[in-house]
């Protein structure tokens, strides 16, 4: 049995009473007071060494019969409906992120951004929404705050006043506080989507077209190196995980990740992710390391979820080494600015290289460059799919074989436009008919062949 017995009387808990003529502030007022004085009981009287030995619904069914035992020892002035409300608050209280916790069930839910502990925003669909849901104060969300940190061994003080952290489901949190948040302790969730969306869906949502979904089929299964850009939640991650699906069977993958998201759905794959640094500051493993270490495992492709650093160089040099059709993400504006970044990178890791051979390294690394853009109505398009041809002079050639031409906005706010190719031929449709997948030479003809009509793009709703 978790349930003690009784080591202390619950009796002041019911001076607390309830006046029904109350307003409804007041009222919430003093039911936080019982959800508190109920919560202090209950970890009191709960075998907690025992809970945590028990599954989670047999930890909420004790949790839930030691409720109704206290009830009924000392019965509160509550409605049944205020009964089974605090008994769902205690047990997500004790079992999981207390009022976050209906947030994070809700699969349509992206992102959890707590401002303040009584401003908590959303994001679904890639719209933000504030939300009704509160904390009582900041003691509050910080005892939350450090029992996500403390789940994995890390801790969040004034010494440390910054982390990141991962829950259990592999959503990413990061959680600062003050002195350096200034309105209180700031929490954010990356929700780890568990839905897996195929390229079938994310064209039923009008992301992009069909057309552009067999090139880039193409790219992946003849091997070609592919930088996908975007800004933060356009989607780079999804897009990742679905052109994974186009990998061969036979096919070592090894994937690099700062924090595991990819969901690769195939079975040869060795899934790699950092470490961070101890209490003692040590212990650290970064992008940079496990790229390196990934180059020992006989890798037939490597994925880097991210490139954010000196891990870079170590990338490029694998894709010049013989592991072809890698492919990576990385946060820009536009496919230009990206490969801005890449170069970026690799200056500020302190490597000494001529301006022009880096460029060149850079071009004679990377074969295409997919661009996503979460648009001012939530929509996440893939808005490009250029080439990278080489050197001009001492500029890196980059020309687009589809773009999205944006038009205007409807009266709804959603974003007009029509996605067309160039024109452009691509240098690699001669590869991609070399290893068995030819893309027609029709499928680049400019808008004037009547080959692309309007679309109002519906979007991705999984994004990174």
């Amino acid at each position: 049995m978790a349930w003690l017995p009784d080591k202390k009387s619950s009796g002041e808990a019911s001076k607390e009473t309830l006046d029904p003529s109350a307003s409804r502030s007041d009222r919430e007022k003093s039911l936080n007071e019982i959800k508190k004085r109920l919560h202090r009981t209950l970890v009191e009287r709960l075998d907690v060494a025992q809970l945590e030995n028990m599954e989670e619904t047999l930890v909420a069914a004790e949790i839930r019969r030691a409720l109704s035992s206290l009830l009924a020892e000392d019965p509160f002035p509550l409605n049944a409906d205020e009964r089974a409300r605090i008994a769902q608050e205690l047990e997500f209280e004790i079992l999981g992120l207390g009022p976050l916790e209906p947030l994070v069930r809700d699969n349509t839910i992206s992102d959890i951004l707590v401002n303040r502990y009584d401003e908590i925003y959303i994001e679904r669909f890639g719209l933000l929404y504030l939300t009704d849901v509160r904390f009582r104060d900041n003691a509050h969300l910080m005892k939350i705050i450090h029992k996500i940190v403390s789940n994995i061994g890390r801790r969040i003080d004034e010494s440390s006043p910054m982390v990141d952290a991962r829950l259990p489901d592999g959503s990413r949190v990061n959680a600062i506080i003050p002195p350096l948040a200034l309105d209180g302790p700031i929490l954010s969730i990356r929700r780890f989507m568990v839905m897996r969306p195929t390229m079938e869906e994310v064209l039923s949502r009008g992301s992009l077209i069909p057309i552009m979904a067999e090139v880039m089929e193409a790219t992946v299964k003849a091997k070609l190196n592919i930088l996908i850009s975007g800004g933060t939640g356009s989607g780079k991650t999804t897009l990742l995980n679905i052109l994974s699906t186009f990998l061969g069977p036979e096919e070592r993958i090894v994937t690099v990740e700062d924090a595991a998201e990819l969901q690769l759905q195939k079975k040869n794959v060795c899934r790699l992710e950092t470490r961070p640094p101890n209490i003692e500051g040590k212990g650290e493993i970064t992008q940079r390391d496990l790229v390196r270490n990934a180059l020992r495992m006989r890798p037939d492709r490597i994925i880097v979820g991210e490139v954010r650093g000196p891990e870079v160089m170590d990338m490029f040099q694998a894709m010049n080494t013989g592991h072809e059709g890698s492919m990576t993400t990385i946060h820009a504006n536009s496919p230009r600015d990206a490969l801005l970044r890449l170069e970026t990178m690799v200056n500020l890791a302190g490597y000494q290289i001529p301006q022009k051979a880096l460029r060149h390294l850079i071009s004679s690394s990377l074969d295409v460059v997919i661009h996503l853009t979460r648009h001012s109505d939530g929509v996440r398009r893939v808005v490009s799919i250029s080439e990278i041809t080489g050197m001009e002079g001492e500029v890196i050639s980059l020309q687009d074989i589809f773009v999205f031409d944006r038009h205007g906005m409807a009266d709804d706010g959603k974003v007009l436009g029509q996605y067309v190719a160039t024109g452009v031929r691509p240098r690699f449709a001669d590869r991609c008919r070399i290893y068995g997948v030819p893309i027609p030479d029709a499928y680049f003809m400019p808008p004037a062949s009547g080959r692309f009509r309007k679309s109002r793009a519906v979007g991705l709703e999984v994004r990174s």
